[in-house]
């Protein structure tokens, strides 16, 4: 068949499978398949693809059919203008994730060789952004997951900040030494176990549970960050967490005002809020 033929078809499938804009996304898969821009497959509608093409297709379809996402299919995911590898061991980056990594730099760009954590590094997308964006920054990335913090280190190769970024394992602050930082930044699991079993097939089948919920209400992991942070900070320093929709009220409550000078939201462009800001007194 040709590319015509072929997109025609996959739309189809697409479709039948509650794939959400199914002809995008067959250009997308049929780019990818062919290693080629989708400007090559609008000029080219009449190339015949071979048999080897027609059947390396004909995989990442049935994948994607399935409702693998296309992030994994491709191995990778653009966060903050920076190419992330992404696999299944680690979240897929979104978009409204950027808040912390803007807000982390405005709080770091005036400091000299400031120094940060990060909770729950996953693909390091948060880490890599800002290490990339201040030069004179240092951090300390720390996951759960020895499997997460393989991708971390690829990406911080990637992106030539692997110099400046220590990767840990530990369950939240548990292996810190007594180190104080100049910011600590987190995107935990927040999403509740209810929640979780309601999210989209792409989400709740292929990205790693763990990351996405701390199945309970969602709140556990935050609240730990929160009360374990103070010893973490240094004084007149920031806090950013990202947290669920409707959880700003549940979160605010989490912070003393006796030790936190003030506790702000920052938000998406839904109008979500979506990432707390936290001044230590």
């Amino acid at each position: 068949m040709n590319i015509s033929e072929t997109l025609q078809k996959a739309t189809e499938i697409l479709a039948q499978n509650e794939i959400a804009e199914p002809r995008r996304e067959a250009n997308s898969l049929l780019a990818f398949a062919l290693g080629k821009d989708k400007t090559f497959l609008i000029a080219h509608s009449e190339y015949e693809l071979s048999e080897t093409e027609a059947e390396s297709f004909q995989e990442i379809l049935k994948r994607r059919a399935n409702r693998e996402p296309l992030q994994y299919l491709r191995g990778t995911q653009e966060f903050f203008g920076l190419d992330f590898i992404v696999t299944p061991d680690v979240l897929i980056p979104r978009p409204e994730t950027e808040l912390i990594v803007e807000a982390a730099i405005e709080i770091l760009k005036t400091k000299e060789n400031p120094r940060f954590c990060e909770i729950g590094t996953g693909s390091g997308c948060i880490s890599v952004s800002i290490l990339h964006e201040i030069k004179n920054a240092s951090a300390i990335g720390a996951d759960i997951s020895e499997k997460a913090l393989k991708i971390t280190k690829l990406n911080a190769d990637k992106n030539l900040v692997s110099e400046r970024l220590e990767i840990i394992q530990s369950d939240v602050f548990n292996n810190f030494d007594d180190e104080k930082f100049d910011l600590i930044v987190s995107n935990p699991p927040y999403i509740s176990i209810e929640d979780f079993q309601s999210l989209q097939l792409e989400v709740k089948n292929f990205e790693p549970q763990n990351a996405l919920t701390d199945s309970k209400d969602g709140l556990s992991i935050i609240e730990k960050i929160v009360l374990d942070a103070p010893k973490f900070l240094k004084p007149d320093c920031y806090l950013l967490i990202e947290i669920g929709f409707d959880q700003s009220n549940k979160v605010k409550k989490m912070f003393d005002l006796q030790i936190w000078n003030s506790v702000d939201f920052l938000r998406d462009l839904q109008g979500i809020r979506r990432t707390v800001k936290a001044h230590l007194r």
